[in-house]
């Protein structure tokens, strides 16, 4: 079913799309690992420990293991040594994904990209990784770059709206576009920066539970040719409209807070709440005055691209949206195979999207829906949400079916606290970030159905305060 123009179309494409996770995974040990190491046992750490088994997490994508000499020092690395890790691990993952957008993109000269939009909140730094990421891709000096700081989990779609706006700009000059936009997180390095202040302060912070590495990249374009002999190529998503929202008096509820150990986590038990509240609203906002084809009259006539920031946050959009997690399918996958990967993750969950045994697994099996709203929050407490039209033709391979047990958060009980993904990984920097592109689930990952009503009941008692 084709969507009438009256949605608004903006002449807005997302041409190709990159996702690029570290090699190495780290499972529930890990964190037990490194806090039995350096710190003794206290109530806010076993609390912390405890919460740690029944994120939903099977496994979070990571630049190193838990014996990685960064987090293995006397004290935890400083901002300094954080710097240069996200410099040498990081921006090459950037660098793979930026690669990986513009093929798809048909972009074989880099002259034609024209702006640049990245975004970071694990990084800070003058130049920031962006001009290093567009020095290596040999992008033109001209090209116009815009850095977002201060946005969090929301960065990517922030990203994208700006993307869009600066297309909407040439397209009124009657200029072409192309814009690559690039995010890009290495989280789990401040994973002792955060149990020292869970020690320190008896404190309970759940941000080490949840968050990993992983870079991203989407190219967007406007409408208009270079050339009447070099047509546009045909999108993977149109982008139709957006909103952005700031929930008033929340900034002490979610955020990342400067430290000379990195940043600190600030999430508050009120933000599954806050976030959960202020969804039907935006959502509402964002289809006024719209005239959508037949059949998209409510929430759960669309696919939602959710940003994975924790299985409340998931399950609470369940609750408000009226929706099933087979609307969030790849949501759902991707917080369970890698975690909450920030500002990254909303590209790599459109990514996984259209993989084809995602579309096996849609609700009621109805087959994927050409409408997808994607939806994020970030510091502030700020909400980004879009509409997107999918191109169903294009659909590309992945993983085995929906690997996120509906309304089920899994643990892992088995295995160490790191493991390499694949025998190639264990090669370590001798595998180059082209030859690793994210992790399969093996079949012993796969849990019954008792153990999952035991973790989800268990997920329902445990306080985040």
């Amino acid at each position: 079913m084709s969507v009438s123009t009256e949605a608004r179309e903006l002449g807005l494409s997302i041409l190709g799309l990159g996702t690029r996770y570290p090699p190495y995974t780290l499972d529930s040990r890990a964190v037990e690992e490194l806090s039995k190491r350096y710190h003794p046992e206290t109530p806010a750490m076993q609390k912390v420990l405890a919460i740690n088994r029944f994120t939903g997490i099977d496994k979070r994508s990571s630049i190193g293991r838990p014996d990685h000499w960064l987090v293995n020092q006397p004290e935890p690395p400083t901002i300094a040594q954080l710097h240069d890790v996200f410099m040498s691990d990081g921006v090459p993952l950037a660098i793979s994904a930026s690669k990986e957008a513009l093929a798809e993109a048909h972009i074989n000269d880099v002259s034609q990209i024209t702006h640049m939009v990245s975004a970071t909140c694990t990084d800070s730094a003058n130049p920031g990784y962006d001009h290093y990421v567009a020095k290596a891709l040999g992008l033109s000096p001209f090209v116009e770059k815009t850095l977002l700081h201060g946005v969090g989990c929301s960065g990517g779609l922030a990203a994208l709206r700006t993307a869009a706006n600066l297309c909407l700009g040439h397209s009124t000059r009657g200029l072409p576009a192309r814009i690559l936009v690039v995010t890009l997180e290495i989280s789990t390095t401040l994973v002792r920066s955060e149990l020292e202040s869970i020690h320190s302060n008896q404190e309970t912070r759940i941000g080490v539970c949840l968050f990993s590495d992983c870079a991203s990249a989407v190219v967007v374009s406007n409408d208009i040719p270079f050339s009447p002999t070099e047509p546009l190529p045909p999108p993977v998503y149109s982008l139709l409209d957006w909103r952005h929202q700031t929930v008033p008096d929340t900034e002490q509820d979610l955020g990342f807070d400067t430290h000379p150990q990195g940043w600190k986590v600030v999430l508050s038990p009120r933000v599954p709440n806050l976030t959960a509240s202020v969804l039907e609203p935006t959502y509402n906002s964002l289809m006024s005055g719209k005239k959508l084809p037949e059949g998209y009259g409510s929430p759960k006539d669309f696919d939602w691209a959710m940003h994975p920031g924790g299985a409340t946050i998931l399950t609470g959009a369940e609750k408000v949206l009226g929706i099933q997690p087979e609307h969030m399918r790849a949501s759902y996958d991707t917080y369970v195979n890698h975690g909450n990967s920030s500002s990254a993750t909303i590209f790599s969950v459109l990514n996984r999207l259209r993989g084809k045994e995602m579309d096996g697994v849609a609700p009621g099996g109805r087959g994927a829906r050409e409408l997808v709203v994607g939806c994020a929050f970030g510091p502030g407490i700020t909400v980004e949400m879009c509409l997107l039209r999918r191109n169903l033709s294009r659909t590309e391979g992945g993983r085995k079916g929906m690997e996120t047990p509906p309304e089920t958060e899994e643990s892992s009980e088995d295995g160490e606290g790191g493991r390499e993904v694949s025998e190639e990984e264990k090669k370590g920097s001798e595998v180059s970030e082209e030859e690793k592109k994210g992790s399969e689930v093996s079949e012993e990952e796969k849990k019954g159905s008792e153990e999952e009503a035991f973790i989800a009941k268990a997920l329902e008692s445990v306080e985040l305060d």
